[in-house]
């Protein structure tokens, strides 16, 4: 895998390509990876979708198990760019989240009370959004009989967000508000449903993630993005149209590889977490070079 330069800046989503999306959970030779690239000098920020208490206890509290080392910082931009924090070896620092970009708090009652009444047996509420609402596959579900759900909640989530004349997107779908303007969108992943501000995305997360680095001089000019979705690539587009040198790794080609200007990376044979690990050891094969 070609590497422009001995330190670089690794942009990663959680789920698929650090997290398991059957178990849900972070190996731990990824841990240990992540731990030996910060360690280097590598700043290590994710960018994803799940809310920060997800990643306080799939990377922080693991982390923290092994060891983060002294001065090592990593960060967090979760919920697609809604809310972020920064962890070190003392824990997390404060959860910073962009009200402006939050849904009410009676649709999220809303959504809660369409799952407990008619999805419970596929799928959960996810508690723990700050910003967005979510929902999530129950472990217990085959992939085929909660995708097969997914759809019929997604409709009627959608028929909720009109009913608070907020707008929504799915699937290509629109429904302005009264003002002419589409504000939210539902967007279905493999294991998840997520109802958002059209605002947030991986790109959003980027920009966060700069942020976040520049007050520490860590900023680097040679980044990697990962990711498992066609969303992720957005990581990728905000970098290079920014000028930074990128190419993204994508641990699931099989969706299809769109035409990008800049490299697109695959380990071969693998897909998930295991090309996941498989990135991040030729990241750590890197530094004995």
């Amino acid at each position: 895998m070609p590497f422009s330069e001995a330190r670089m800046g690794l942009l990663l989503d959680v789920d698929g390509p650090i997290a398991s999306p059957v178990t849900r959970t972070v190996p731990q030779p990824i841990i240990d990876y992540l731990l030996r690239l910060a360690g280097a000098g590598w700043p290590v920020v994710f960018n994803t979708g799940r809310s920060d208490a997800f990643i306080r206890e799939q990377l922080l509290n693991p982390m923290m198990a092994s060891g983060i080392p002294d001065g090592v910082r990593f960060h967090a931009v979760c919920e697609k760019g809604a809310s972020w924090f920064s962890f070190d070896a003392a824990g997390a620092g404060e959860v910073h989240v962009d009200e402006k970009l939050a849904l009410p708090s009676s649709f999220g009652d809303d959504v809660r009370d369409l799952v407990e009444e008619k999805y419970s047996a596929l799928m959960f509420f996810d508690e723990t959004k700050r910003a967005m609402v979510s929902v999530e596959q129950s472990l217990d579900v085959s992939s085929a009989d909660y995708l097969a759900g997914q759809a019929e909640f997604d409709a009627d989530a959608l028929d909720i967000l009109a009913s608070y004349d907020m707008g929504g997107i799915r699937l290509g779908q629109e429904r302005p508000d009264s003002n002419g303007e589409v504000g939210y969108r539902i967007d279905p992943t493999i294991i998840s449903t997520d109802i958002e501000s059209v605002r947030l995305g991986k790109d959003l997360g980027a920009e966060r993630a700069l942020a976040l680095l520049a007050p520490f001089g860590e900023v680097p000019t040679t980044w990697r993005t990962v990711g498992d979705s066609r969303t992720d690539y957005a990581m990728a587009d905000y970098l290079f149209a920014k000028g930074y040198d990128v190419a993204h790794v994508d641990v699931r080609p099989s969706d299809g590889v769109p035409e990008k200007p800049y490299p697109i990376l695959i380990e071969e044979g693998l897909v998930n977490e295991e090309a996941g690990a498989a990135f991040l050891a030729g990241c750590v094969a890197v530094l004995a070079q």
